[in-house]
């Protein structure tokens, strides 16, 4: 019995430890999308991906990102105050 609960122990914490692995892959895909739209944009369908799913950094001002937030470009917004003030 004795001998059997060191494997095991050992499996347990391989396993425990997977998820993690998987987890930080990810967040640095995730951090490799937000840096590419602070550089102009998303670079590739998966890094829009990511960004429609985890959402860009505050103050990115890539296009893309001010579409996913819903904010409009300093275009459009210069647009409607100029039509306001006639």
């Amino acid at each position: 019995m004795k001998r059997l609960i060191l494997p095991v122990l050992g499996i347990g914490a391989l396993v425990a430890l997977m998820p993690a692995a998987v987890r930080a892959d990810s967040y640095w895909e995730v951090e490799h999308a937000r840096a590419n739209a602070r550089a102009g944009g998303p670079v590739s369908e998966r890094d829009a991906e990511l960004l429609e799913r985890y959402g860009c950094l505050s103050g990115t001002r890539s296009a893309f990102c001010q579409k996913l937030s819903g904010e409009p470009s300093k275009k459009a917004r210069y647009r409607a105050e100029r039509r306001a003030r006639r």
